[in-house]
């Protein structure tokens, strides 16, 4: 009897052991931190576009959560390497969003290095692009920010800047051109933001819809937005008096978004007529992670609502890194949802957005 009970009690510490290491590897820190080396490893040793673009904007944000994540030496070479070729400054339009994208991550280092040089152009760009009007064509781009998209690239530069320099006019400067973007693109009821004006219902022989009858709202645009938003938050003081629009914005959005999670746990292309779109899309979803994760560990969302949906979207987004770290089912650059794209389908933003999820979702709070 005796040593059936050892027998028994053996077998019941071996189960358990078995048990807790297979639960949900995809969450073991361990995992984590390996999955974002070798993702970045790869888009690394893979460029795609010039340095100073906004995919690379998109990236290189992500590779410096990266190294935040892991302290890696040759990440944070990387990154210091990608400043220096790019000799700190901002792609080619001084007025254009996409184009300062890059000078979220200039920022970021220059809060470590404290180099003049690695802020300079961003400060005088910015200068630029908050004295000149935009040379608008008159048709879409009727502000400066207009289409939904610009809301990651822009908005998050110019509130890093009144960080650093402990000058807030920068984030007037950016209430101000956020607040004419939501205005134009904003859709209340439906709590999503449109691409551009092309994409707004106007009842008139311009409409545009799905082929299920719904409104056009993708989820790479919508991710880009709630992306923004966690980056804008992560700057603003908390007792900044705008603070508390871009915080009701947030939790509409995130509300919205989880009610439209398929269940495999990736957002599809177009988020009103995701049976029109095969498979899951990775860089809206990745966004959509990284900012509904970062929600949860900052207690802004409720964690028996959002975490099952985060935990369900992170596991979707490691199935589509295959085993070299390639980043696949990527969308395509384009203005809107495209069926276009498979497991082979591969941009550097893709990777970004995964990054940046990776080092929120290994923050968050256990079941």
């Amino acid at each position: 009897m005796k040593k059936n009970f050892i027998l028994l009690s053996v077998l019941l510490i071996v189960v358990s052991a078995c048990s807790v290491h297979s639960v949900e590897p995809e969450f073991e820190k361990a995992y984590i931190r390996s999955i974002m080396v070798k993702a970045t490893d790869w888009q690394l040793k893979n460029p795609k576009h010039n340095l100073k673009d906004w995919t690379n904007g998109a990236f290189y944000a992500g590779v410096f959560a990266a190294w935040e994540t892991t302290r890696s030496d040759h990440i944070y070479d990387a990154l210091s390497r990608m400043g220096n070729t790019n000799q700190w400054e901002p792609f080619r339009r001084f007025y254009h969003a996409d184009d300062v994208a890059i000078c979220q991550t200039y920022i970021d280092l220059y809060r470590i290095e404290k180099r003049q040089e690695m802020i300079r152009p961003t400060i005088d760009t910015i200068g630029l692009f908050i004295e000149k009007p935009y040379p608008t064509r008159g048709k879409v781009d009727i502000i400066k920010w207009w289409w939904c998209d610009a809301l990651f690239m822009g908005p998050p530069v110019l509130v890093k800047l009144g960080v650093t320099l402990d000058d807030p006019s920068y984030f007037a400067a950016n209430d101000k051109y956020f607040k004419e973007c939501y205005d134009l693109l904003y859709n209340k009821e439906e709590k999503l933001f449109a691409r551009d004006l092309n994409y707004v219902v106007k009842n008139d022989s311009s409409d545009r819809y799905e082929a299920n009858g719904e409104r056009i709202f993708w989820s790479r645009g919508n991710g880009w937005v709630m992306g923004g938003l966690v980056r804008i938050l992560k700057e603003l003081p908390a007792d900044y008096p705008e603070r508390p629009f871009y915080e009701g914005l947030y939790k509409d959005m995130a509300e919205r978004v989880v009610g439209l999670q398929p269940q495999d746990g990736l957002w599809r292309a177009s988020l009103l007529d995701p049976d029109s779109y095969p498979g899951g899309e990775v860089s809206g979803s990745g966004f959509f992670c990284y900012a509904l994760a970062w929600g949860i560990n900052n207690k802004l969302l409720d964690k028996e609502t959002y975490l099952p949906a985060v935990r369900k979207a992170w596991v979707g987004l490691t199935r589509c890194v295959n085993e070299e770290g390639r980043v696949g089912w990527v969308q395509p650059i384009g203005a809107d949802p495209q069926k276009n794209f498979s497991p082979d389908s591969w941009e550097v933003y893709g990777t970004g957005a995964l990054l940046l999820a990776g080092s929120e979702v290994i923050k968050l709070p256990k079941r």
